[in-house]
């Protein structure tokens, strides 16, 4: 078996069959499950639940009490704020035995506040911005801040997520 090479939490459970990157940290109450992929230089923080198959890329830190579910795809440099949720169910119920994934992509910078959700279906372009306690639930586009409910632009951003033109 080889080396870990990232810091493991006493607390977590990580998956024999999962691959954390080198210089990633596995913070307490983290639950990593089967086939989930971590890159590089991440940060799991408490009471974070990963399921199973999940890919979440270089440099991403994921804040306290987040659950990324099957069917959600998190790219490199990505920020996901506390208690934000994902959805990969587009009508749940508990007795539907036939329900489908549906997945949701969350693309390279991507920055999600505290407390948002993010309806399964939808991408989140390069660079956008998520305001905490938004609910989003059509495609956000690269570089655009959204807040609200349901969540509307509200203005273009740099990559530093600075505001550079009100929409």
């Amino acid at each position: 078996m080889a080396e870990k090479n990232y810091y493991k939490h006493p607390s977590a459970i990580v998956d024999d069959r999962a691959i954390i990157g080198d210089k990633s940290s596995i913070w307490v109450n983290v639950q990593i499950r089967e086939n989930v992929v971590i890159g590089s230089n991440c940060v799991i923080s408490k009471d974070v639940y990963i399921d199973a198959g999940v890919n979440i890329g270089n440099d991403c830190k994921i804040q306290n009490g987040v659950s990324v579910y099957h069917g959600v795809t998190v790219g490199n440099r990505v920020f996901i704020g506390p208690n934000a949720v994902f959805t990969n169910d587009k009508v749940p119920r508990a007795f539907n035995a036939d329900w489908q994934i549906t997945k949701t992509e969350i693309k390279e910078g991507a920055s999600v506040g505290a407390n948002a959700t993010i309806v399964c279906g939808t991408t989140l372009g390069e660079y956008c911005m998520v305001a905490a306690g938004s609910v989003v639930t059509k495609d956000v586009e690269p570089f655009t801040l959204v807040m609200g409910n349901p969540a509307k632009p509200y203005a273009r951003i740099n990559e530093k997520g600075e505001i550079v033109e009100k929409i």
